[in-house]
C-alpha cells in the first residue's frame, strides 16, 4: 500500500493534518477511479446536416504535453486531477512541483515508474522556483499550460502562454465567503465555517475568508464561533488529535501580522491571531476580525487562517458583498429557506464557480468541475466535462452521397 507513505510526504512538506494527507491522497486514487471511467465516455456529438447525405461529426484529439504547474498547499490532488484527465486523454505531463513539496512530486513519480511499464515517460517532473514555471509558459512545446497558484502568480505567467497564443487553464487564488441567515441551523453553520476558517492552517485556495451573519443572529453566531475556536488542537500535524498544523512559513505568518496589525489600528477587536512558541516549526491560533463594514483588508486574500466577521440585513446586499471582490472561487450559504438557497444560486446570486448550501466552502468533491471565475482564473480541473480543456476538437463533415451540394444554398455550378 503505496497510500500511507505518500500521506506521510504531504504532512511533512505540506505541513497539513494527516487526516488531510490522507484524503488528498485518497482524492488522486478516486481520481484515477474516475478517469479509468471516463476514458470511455470522451463523447463527440453527431449533427445533422443542412444537406442531403451528409452528416456532422465532432472528434475529439489529443493536444501533447501538458505543462502542470502546482502549489505547495495541494501538493499531490491538483497534480493528480490534471495527469489523470491529460493522459486518458491521449495526452503526456510535464510536473513543476512547489520547491516546498518537490519530495511529494518525486514519491508520486516513483510510484508511477514502478508501475507503468513503457510509459513512465508520461510523466516528467521539472523542478525549480518561478524561472520554471516561466519554461513552461514559454514552451512552444507545451499544448496547454495548467498552472495552480495565487492570482498574482496567474497574471505573471499568463501573458507568457497568451504571447504564443497557447492554452491556458488558471486555478488561481479565491477570497471565499459565506452568508449566514437568520434561519440557519447554527450547529452544522459552526461546524462548517470553523473547518473552512481553520482547517489546513487557512492555507486552501478555497478557505472561507469573509462571513457574512444576519444581524439577528450575528452576536449569537459569534459567540459559538469564538468558542469553536478556542477548542482547536493545534499542534503536531502527524498527531490525529491534532486540527490545525503549522503555517508553511515565517513569510505566511508575516503576512498575517501585517493584515492584523492593521485592522487593530482601525480600531476593529481581534481575536486570536497569535503565535504559539515551537523549536522549529510556525503555530498560530486562527484569528477573527470583527467588522461592521467591509474593509480593504477584506479586498485581498491573505494566506493565512483570518476570517472577517460582519453583519447584514438584506440578503442581496450580503451577496452584493460577497461578490465584490475581485476573485470569484468558492461561496456558501448557510440557511433553511430554499427562496433564499435558490436566490444565491441563481444568475444574481454567487458570481463564484463553486456555490454551496449549508457546506463551507472547502472539501470540493472530485465529480464535479473544478474552479473559479473572474481573477481566479476561469479554469475548470477535475470532473464533470473538464476533460475538455485536454483536447482539441475537429468538427467533420462527412459525404456519403454521389452529389456536391453546398451549405446555405450556393450555387457553382
Amino acid at each position: 500500500m503505496k497510500k500511507p507513505k505518500v500521506s506521510e510526504q504531504i504532512t511533512k512538506e505540506a505541513k497539513k493534518i494527516i487526516s488531510e494527507g490522507e484524503g488528498e491522497t485518497q482524492e488522486v486514487i478516486d481520481m484515477c477511479d474516475f478517469a479509468t471511467g471516463l476514458s470511455r465516455q470522451l463523447y463527440g456529438l453527431t449533427m445533422p446536416s443542412e444537406r442531403p447525405e451528409h452528416r456532422l461529426q465532432e472528434i475529439w484529439q489529443p493536444l501533447g504535453v501538458v505543462g502542470c504547474v502546482t502549489a505547495f498547499n495541494f501538493p499531490v490532488a491538483v497534480f493528480g486531477w490534471n495527469f489523470c484527465l491529460a493522459a486518458v486523454c491521449g495526452n503526456s505531463i510535464i510536473w513543476k512541483p512547489s520547491p516546498h513539496a518537490e519530495g511529494c512530486a518525486d514519491l508520486v513519480k516513483k510510484i508511477w515508474d514502478e508501475v507503468a511499464d513503457e510509459h513512465k515517460d508520461l510523466v516528467l517532473i521539472k523542478k525549480g522556483g518561478n524561472e520554471a514555471a516561466i519554461e513552461l509558459a514559454e514552451d512552444q512545446g507545451i499544448a496547454l499550460f495548467s498552472a495552480t497558484g495565487s492570482c498574482d502568480m496567474g497574471k505573471a505567467l499568463a501573458p507568457k502562454v497568451a504571447k504564443r497564443l497557447g492554452r491556458s487553464l488558471l486555478e488561481l487564488g479565491g477570497n471565499n465567503a459565506a452568508i449566514v441567515c437568520k434561519s440557519a441551523d447554527l450547529d452544522l453553520t459552526i461546524k462548517g465555517i470553523t473547518f473552512s476558517a481553520a482547517g489546513t492552517t487557512g492555507q486552501r485556495c478555497t478557505t472561507l475568508r469573509r462571513l457574512f451573519v444576519h444581524s439577528e443572529v450575528h452576536d449569537l453566531v459569534l459567540t459559538k464561533l469564538k468558542k469553536a475556536f478556542s477548542h482547536l488542537k493545534i499542534g503536531d500535524p502527524m498527531d490525529r488529535n491534532t486540527q490545525v498544523g503549522p503555517l508553511i512559513s515565517e513569510q505566511s505568518f508575516k503576512q498575517m501580522q501585517e493584515k492584523l496589525t492593521s485592522c487593530k489600528s482601525k480600531g476593529l477587536t481581534v481575536t486570536g491571531g497569535d503565535r504559539i512558541d515551537h523549536a522549529t516549526e510556525i503555530y498560530v491560533t486562527p484569528a477573527i476580525v470583527e467588522t461592521k463594514e467591509h474593509i480593504d483588508e477584506m479586498n485581498e486574500e491573505t494566506f493565512a487562517p483570518i476570517l472577517y466577521v460582519m453583519p447584514f440585513t438584506e440578503l442581496k446586499d450580503a451577496v452584493h458583498l460577497q461578490n465584490s471582490v475581485k476573485q470569484g472561487l468558492s461561496s456558501s450559504i448557510f440557511t433553511n429557506d430554499v427562496r433564499e438557497s435558490e436566490f444565491f444560486l441563481g444568475p444574481e446570486g454567487s458570481d463564484c464557480g463553486i456555490a454551496n448550501v449549508n457546506i463551507g466552502t472547502s472539501g470540493a468533491e472530485i465529480g464535479g468541475a473544478f474552479g473559479g471565475e473572474k481573477d481566479t482564473g476561469g479554469g475548470r480541473e477535475s470532473g464533470s466535462d473538464s476533460w475538455k480543456a485536454y483536447m482539441r476538437r475537429t468538427t467533420a463533415t462527412i459525404n456519403h452521397g454521389e452529389e456536391l451540394p453546398l451549405a446555405q444554398g450556393v450555387e457553382f455550378d
